[in-house]
């Protein structure tokens, strides 16, 4: 997963030449150096200069954007079912005539809504029987919680600078992820943080805008 996310991170960095080193990784830009080098963040290495309507907006004026595809267990469906699917995919992967991205990212799983509700009707239960395996429920969501319980979540992003085309590629993507049994949505600022997250935190929740040391 981390290999496809760096290949986006690369793939995201300007024209600058980059300098790979032992103390670290320094741009050979002049100025790029005298701006960049001193930081001890690796976000201020990304040209990213923000992330907004679904899109990581680029130094260079490129938006990085795409879809997020619902998973689907195939394998619980019959055998022909499969193989339909999978060649509807191929089909969909070859009407593709741009550079893209296929991405995998972990995202950390929120049961706080989930939680509330069983709380609630625990609250409102007065069986003793009921009660208990409602309280059997929280104990397992909050178990999931502590242990930091992940989903992964699978997305097909690209870059472009012109909105028309951005559109035209959105709608290319979710017609033919639909035409193979697969539903999906442009991606979200939280997605986009999300990626980005888990190239730059292996996967570990920060509160962004904050300084992390």
């Amino acid at each position: 997963m981390y290999l496809v996310l760096l290949e986006v991170y690369l793939t995201f960095l300007q024209k600058e030449e980059i300098i790979y080193g032992r103390v670290g990784v320094s741009m050979k830009n002049s100025e790029a150096k005298t701006t960049k080098s001193s930081s001890k963040f690796t976000e201020d290495w990304l040209p990213v200069k923000a992330i907004s309507n679904g899109s990581i907006l680029l130094d260079n004026k490129l938006k990085v954007t795409g879809v997020k595809i619902r998973p689907r267990n195939i394998f619980i469906l019959d055998g022909i079912t499969q193989d339909n699917i999978i060649i509807a995919l191929k089909n969909f992967y070859n009407t593709i005539d741009f550079e893209f991205w296929l991405i995998s990212a972990d995202r950390p799983v929120d049961l706080n809504s989930y939680l509330a509700r069983l709380q609630l009707l625990y609250n409102q239960t007065t069986s003793p029987a009921v009660r208990k395996l409602i309280n059997q429920d929280i104990n397992k969501a909050n178990d999931f919680m502590n242990n930091n319980v992940t989903d992964t979540e699978y997305y097909i992003l690209f870059k472009e600078k012109n909105d028309d085309l951005i559109q035209k590629r959105l709608r290319t993507l979710i017609t033919g992820l639909a035409n193979a049994g697969l539903e999906s949505t442009q991606v979200s600022n939280d997605d986009l943080r999300i990626i980005l997250d888990n190239f730059l935190n292996s996967g570990m929740t920060t509160n962004f805008g904050t300084v992390i040391s």
